[in-house]
């Protein structure tokens, strides 16, 4: 797969973060279920994490429809869908400690085996941030952890909104000083990669398969018409010259 257009005016590149550049399933699983034995706590950490990720976009939802009650970031409202969610997969009792290290474990999360070089190799050339539904504290100690080498980090406590309101695309063009077609969107989900279009943003799809693992409903491929369409970041990396 390779650029189906040009995109020679872009100059810098954003991506989505969760699913596109960390594995946040696997490292979320991984994390808890060897912590857990260190703890001597038992409960389905598969089942958690699956209904904790379907209570994401339904938590910002909330946001969304009650602005009068003001921007909520998603450290929060991760921890207050973990705090409704534990129970039910067999996980009672948790300490204050425990909540806080099973929230902070999307701090942790890994990235996928190309993410480190193809950041790398785009960064040489291009400006590269996340634009995420993360909040700005959460993204920093993940780059921190993970290595991901952000020239600066936007998140939804940036601009007081979620993906896709309109807000976050635009005011990532706005705040790096460049016009939306000067920016290009990075996602491994076309419905990122459709709202970011739509404002005059440039795209790139990279499919993440097993993201969700056997939940994985959508995003096996580009269903749209992406700018670029590549097998990983070393793929967006080579169709930009990098």
């Amino acid at each position: 797969m390779a650029a189906r257009a040009e995109a020679t005016n872009v100059q810098a590149l954003i991506f989505d973060v969760f699913g596109t550049v960390v594995d946040w399933r696997t490292s979320l699983i991984n994390d808890f279920t060897a912590w857990s034995a260190t703890r001597g706590l038992s409960g389905d950490w598969t089942g958690l994490v699956d209904a904790w990720r379907q209570a994401y976009v339904p938590s910002m939802d909330e946001v969304r429809k009650n602005p009068a009650r003001g921007f909520i970031k998603l450290d929060d409202l991760h921890r207050r869908s973990l705090e409704q969610l534990a129970p039910q997969f067999g996980l009672k009792n948790l300490s204050d400690g425990d909540l806080n290290y099973i929230t902070t474990g999307w701090h942790r999360l890994k990235p996928w085996p190309d993410v480190i070089s193809g950041l790398t190799r785009l960064k040489s050339k291009f400006i590269i941030s996340p634009l995420s539904n993360g909040n700005v504290g959460l993204l920093t100690r993940m780059a921190k952890n993970a290595g991901l080498p952000w020239d600066l980090i936007l998140g939804g406590d940036v601009f007081g909104h979620y993906k896709p309101d309109p807000e976050t695309y635009l005011g990532a063009a706005r705040l790096l000083n460049l016009q939306p077609e000067q920016v290009m969107m990075v996602a491994a989900h076309n419905n990122d990669l459709a709202a970011a279009q739509k404002l005059g943003l440039k795209t790139a799809f990279i499919p993440r398969p097993t993201e969700y693992g056997p939940l994985q409903k959508l995003d096996f491929e580009a269903t749209g018409d992406w700018t670029i369409v590549a097998k990983d970041l070393n793929g967006v990396a080579e169709a930009l010259g990098c």
